[in-house]
């Protein structure tokens, strides 16, 4: 019983994994076991993917960016994870961005997945909209993730509403 009791404490003192993702990934949601989306990690998080089983990373920032992190294309591939970044402009997004992400993320099939920029706005956004137009989700449901980090307005806005009416599917963002 007393080792029983031990083990319980020790398992009590470690983080669960999804706080300890939540840490090293900002704005980070779970779409689904397979599909995370996030603000822009840490060179050590993005080290530390592998480990928590991710197979793949989407950046849609330019690599440019301020808070970019040099070299994250190379530490992503040491761990043997595929590297896509397609460098969306948050002051004009485009259908042929969307396009882009949307033909990558169905090519890397089933595997682990982090779609990630520098805040999660453009991430959220573009899964969103994956989501609704080629997986056929609720968009009610799959804007629950958006929400939860932003109000797409001006170029976003835009984007969504356009996407969605070209692909008729009727939904007013809040």
């Amino acid at each position: 019983m007393k080792v029983l009791a031990r083990c319980f404490v020790a398992l009590l003192l470690v983080p669960p994994l999804a706080a300890a993702q939540r840490a090293s990934l900002p704005n980070m949601v779970e779409i689904t076991p397979t599909l995370v989306t996030s603000g822009q990690p840490s060179a050590e998080a993005l080290a530390g993917l592998k480990a928590q089983g991710f197979e793949a990373v989407i950046y849609l920032a330019p690599p440019t960016v301020q808070d970019a992190v040099r070299d994250e294309h190379l530490i992503v591939a040491r761990q043997g994870l595929i590297y896509v970044n397609i460098p969306i402009r948050f002051d004009d997004p485009t259908a042929e961005d969307f396009a882009t992400f949307a033909s990558v993320l169905r090519a890397l099939g089933e595997r682990k997945v982090l779609v990630h920029c520098q805040v999660n706005m453009r991430a959220s956004s573009m899964v969103f909209l994956y989501r609704t137009i080629h997986l056929k989700q609720d968009a009610r449901r799959a804007y629950d993730s958006v929400s939860r980090i932003w109000v797409p307005h001006g170029p976003w806005k835009r984007l969504i509403d356009t996407q969605l009416a070209k692909n008729g599917i009727a939904f007013e963002l809040l």
